[in-house]
């Protein structure tokens, strides 16, 4: 926590963009972000809400450090921001650390890809669709 700076957004702000350097992330102390997921002719897929003590990104732990979702402010927003560069290399520095970190993470990688699927195919595949499996 020493690493964290205390931010505040406005509902709607854009926090980072499909595609975009990943080099920070933040863990919201209050307020709700939704992540989404840009669909090609459409306006963009909400894939996921968080809120309090759930973490925005983590794109910026892993190479090449670019963002897979995009994320935006959905309510007024208070978190703690934190500066990837910064973390990786406390994390490297201190091998528990990095673990620790690593294991948070990976137990978002293993959720987020699910509840992309799920929401995904809620919203666009076709309606009944599963009626024949």
């Amino acid at each position: 926590m020493r690493l964290a700076r205390e931010v505040s957004f406005p509902q709607g702000t854009r926090l980072f963009e499909e595609g975009a350097r990943a080099d920070r992330f933040w863990i919201i102390r209050s307020g709700r972000v939704e992540l989404d997921m840009h669909v090609p002719g459409r306006r963009a897929a909400v894939i996921e809400n968080l809120g309090h003590d759930e973490l925005i990104g983590w794109s910026w732990l892993l190479a090449p450090h670019v963002w897979h979702l995009g994320a935006e402010t959905a309510t007024p927003v208070r978190a703690h921001e934190f500066d990837a560069v910064a973390v990786r290399s406390l994390c490297q520095d201190d091998p528990a650390l990095g673990n620790a970190v690593g294991q948070w993470v990976g137990q978002v990688l293993a959720h987020r890809p699910r509840a992309a699927r799920t929401r995904l195919l809620d919203l666009y595949a076709p309606y009944g669709a599963d009626a024949g499996v």
